[in-house]
């Protein structure tokens, strides 16, 4: 028989201990009281969580709350990978963002993690086939966030981007498992082809701040891409790039380079 809900959200450590910090910082800071009982604790599961936050943040004159909640309602009801997504999200910035010291902290605060979440939902509209509600989604993220993630483009879990300013993916994109990636990143192509044109990023890459990637090019598992870079061509896993253009200028450094964090060039990678 299935679980009420309130008994499900027993069973979600991410969620649980989302409430737990949630009542703590309310003791510290009661001015933050409503803001984080109507976004937090007046929910039973995260993915009500989710909707609810996302409704709030998206909403605009040309469409209301209550209808871009139902929406996210559904979608999280229909995709239940979708929350799956959010919390491997959430573990992952708490784990390589120094600044994220709580797990409520992304939910209620880092637009990058915001502007993933949209983009999730509108990237489950557009497989619906419902795809003038997937645009509005992602102008209202662009708007909101600064973030311009095409609605067709497909994004793993486990994903940080950190800063989340003027970050650009485009619609054939795909970004693999535990990417890191830091503002003013573009994932374009280069030129008004059809058909697939943006990059291909593995799981584990690390993408400094300011990169562009550029075209249908693969970037191996793994791989460093240096603040700056402009990448042009194949990157094969588990090395660095840095440059105009890029080219490789060592081995990746670590074997978790998107986890580690670690940015710095050093002699040989």
């Amino acid at each position: 028989m299935a679980q009420p809900k309130a008994k499900l959200a027993q069973i979600d450590p991410v969620w649980q201990r989302i409430r737990d910090e949630a009542q703590d910082a309310i003791t510290h800071e009661p001015l933050m009281g409503g803001l984080i009982h109507s976004s937090i604790l007046h929910h039973d599961t995260l993915d009500c969580a989710l909707a609810f936050r996302l409704s709030m943040k998206l909403s605009s004159p040309e469409m209301s709350d209550q209808m871009l909640r139902e929406i996210a309602d559904t979608a999280y009801a229909a995709a239940p990978g979708l929350v799956e997504a959010a919390r491997a999200d959430i573990t992952a910035i708490h784990e390589r963002d120094p600044a994220c010291h709580r797990f409520m902290q992304p939910l209620l605060f880092f637009k990058g993690f915001q502007a993933v979440q949209a983009h999730r939902l509108g990237h489950w509209l557009w497989q619906e086939g419902r795809q003038d509600l997937a645009y509005y989604v992602q102008m209202r993220v662009s708007e909101i966030f600064g973030v311009d993630i095409h609605p067709a483009a497909r994004i793993g879990k486990g994903i940080m981007i950190d800063h989340a300013h003027s970050i650009v993916i485009g619609e054939t994109a795909v970004v693999g498992d535990n990417v890191s990636m830091l503002h003013s990143v573009t994932l374009g192509g280069t030129g008004k082809e059809d058909e697939d044109r943006h990059p291909k990023i593995g799981d584990g890459v690390l993408i400094g701040a300011g990169a562009k990637v550029l075209g249908n090019i693969r970037v191996g598992c793994c791989s460093r891409i240096a603040a700056g870079s402009v990448v042009l061509h194949e990157v094969p896993p588990a090395v660095t790039v840095a440059g105009v253009p890029a080219r490789v200028v060592g081995e990746a450094g670590c074997s978790q380079p998107a986890i580690t964090m670690d940015q710095l060039l050093k002699e040989g990678g």
